[in-house]
């Protein structure tokens, strides 16, 4: 999932909202439902997140999707190595642009 930043995206917005659907994540992420699903697919796949069905609920679409203990840390990893890239290409802008001077 390192090079997957969709997949990234879909674990930050079921940790911020469990009970999104899964038309609004694309809306949100601006991908195709078909898109939202295959990531939902892999994700729980690898056990980065558990998909709970409420059959009593009149609703009867209703999914919650939720993070697991593995998916949190993977999710924390990936944010991690994230802003040391960001650190790192900021210190090299920041040499670029005085070296300028």
């Amino acid at each position: 999932m390192k090079n997957d930043p969709d997949q990234f995206n879909v674990l930050r917005k079921i940790n911020s909202n469990p009970n999104v659907s899964q038309r609004d994540l694309a809306n949100e992420l601006n991908l195709s439902l078909g898109k939202i699903n295959y990531c939902l697919k892999a994700l729980k796949s690898r056990g980065l997140v558990k998909i709970q069905n409420f059959n009593k609920s009149k609703n009867k679409i209703g999914y919650a999707y939720i993070l697991t203990p593995r998916g949190i840390s993977e999710k924390t990893k990936i944010t991690i190595n994230f802003m040391k890239r960001k650190m790192e290409e900021y210190e090299e802008l920041k040499k670029e642009i005085n070296q300028k001077k």
